[in-house]
């Protein structure tokens, strides 16, 4: 069990923002096409968060053209370059599921000051 402890402690990142559930964020998640790989960004609300340690996940959300697009990305994977907070959201839940659902400024969230 110490050999598997010491991989995940090496593999875990040490330069994660504290960032929580109802926080704006831009994730710069690297794509790769064909033979190069760039860096696309995706910025949205963080409606869910899950787990601790090396398979901590987080789910954002944004409306592009109309349609909403969700996306979980891994926090420790090499794939995710950074987090960048943009706002901190004031929310009384751990899940923001019901966002979903709503539409236009009922899908706000409160700014924390």
């Amino acid at each position: 069990m110490d050999k598997l402890q010491s991989f995940v402690s090496e593999q875990l990142k040490t330069d994660v923002p504290q960032f929580e559930v109802g926080d704006t964020v831009v994730v710069h998640n690297k794509i790769k096409e064909g033979n190069r790989e760039r860096v696309q960004l995706f910025e949205g609300l963080v409606i869910a968060k899950k787990n601790g340690g090396i398979s901590e996940s987080f789910t954002v959300r944004h409306v592009a053209y109309g349609v909403g697009v969700e996306k979980t990305f891994p926090l420790h994977s090499p794939k995710v370059e950074k987090v960048e907070v943009i706002r901190h959201g004031k929310v009384r839940r751990a899940k923001l599921y019901y966002i979903r659902d709503r539409v236009g400024k009922a899908s706000k969230v409160k700014e924390k000051l």
